[in-house]
């Protein structure tokens, strides 16, 4: 007999400054809605792992959203998207984060986010406390540093690059197999994308603002890997500094991208966050 997984994919269609989007979106289980945002430059296959996971969707209905541009959300129809370059802005991101859990019923989520999602994330809990339950940030700091993300957008670099570029970022004690398939995804992007998505992540800056957010409003779940040197515990910890109340662990033998690069092992730290939020720990 075929074996079949309890995971669905569907397509939602989010307006957003009067350009209709459809957005690729998977979902599985019931329960508290726990949202999913994917790192910079690549899509919602990130977080296969949580949605087929029961221990995790017999309490929590599970969604991750491919970006549009992204994975299996292409461009939009009706604008002319390829004379223009594609660029992440902050405003639009919180924006369609806000309006896809409105369409899909989201009341109130748990939003988690790796990479530029986790920085999404500390922007949402400073500007939507309200809109809600919790967030949980993967691999967030006060900022992301300076760099030219033009790098990632040059003839001489190919998508297979940047894909083994992310192999330096990620734990040599992950399953190989794990690491290979999340390098796999960072190398099937549209070319400019990756760029693009870094305009929102390297413009990111909470330094000034961090400490404007109250945790009793909003609860912040954070996790950082041992062997992420794009954002290290270090930096991390300079977040939990300024907002008081936040929650904090640095994960052993992974890296930036753990739900992709060591579920079993992000699934151990992830656990009893997701018992505190339920209430049950």
């Amino acid at each position: 007999m075929a074996k079949i997984e309890d995971v669905v994919g569907r397509y939602v269609h989010v307006e957003l400054d009067g350009i209709d989007y459809r957005v690729y979106y998977e979902e599985a289980g019931q329960g508290i809605p726990l949202v999913c945002q994917h790192t910079a430059g690549s899509d919602s296959r990130q977080w296969r792992h949580l949605l087929g996971d029961s221990d995790i969707t017999d309490n929590f209905r599970v969604i991750a959203w491919d970006l549009p541009f992204h994975g299996k959300s292409v461009p939009p129809e009706g604008t002319n998207w390829w004379t223009e370059d594609y660029k992440l802005e902050g405003h639009w991101f919180m924006r369609f984060i806000l309006e896809i859990c409105a369409a899909l019923d989201a009341e109130r989520p748990v939003f988690m986010g790796c990479s530029m999602g986790g920085q999404v994330a500390i922007d949402l809990a400073l500007n939507h406390p309200a809109s809600f339950r919790a967030v949980v940030g993967i691999e967030s700091g006060l900022d992301s540093g300076d760099f030219d993300p033009s790098f990632f957008h040059h003839p001489r670099i190919s998508n297979a690059n940047k894909g083994n570029m992310m192999m330096s970022i990620m734990a040599p004690l992950s399953p190989e197999n794990r690491r290979r398939e999340t390098a796999w995804c960072y190398s099937q992007g549209g070319p400019p994308v990756f760029r693009g998505d870094l305009n929102y992540y390297f413009a990111y800056d909470t330094n000034e603002k961090a400490r404007q957010i109250n945790t009793d409003e909003i609860p912040i779940y954070l996790l950082t890997g041992e062997y992420d040197w794009s954002v290290s515990p270090e930096m991390t910890k300079q977040l939990v500094a300024e907002v008081p109340g936040a929650s904090f662990k640095t994960m052993k033998k992974v890296g930036h991208f753990p739900m992709s690069e060591n579920p079993v092992v992000f699934k151990e730290y992830l656990m009893p966050y997701l018992d505190e939020i339920r209430g049950v720990a």
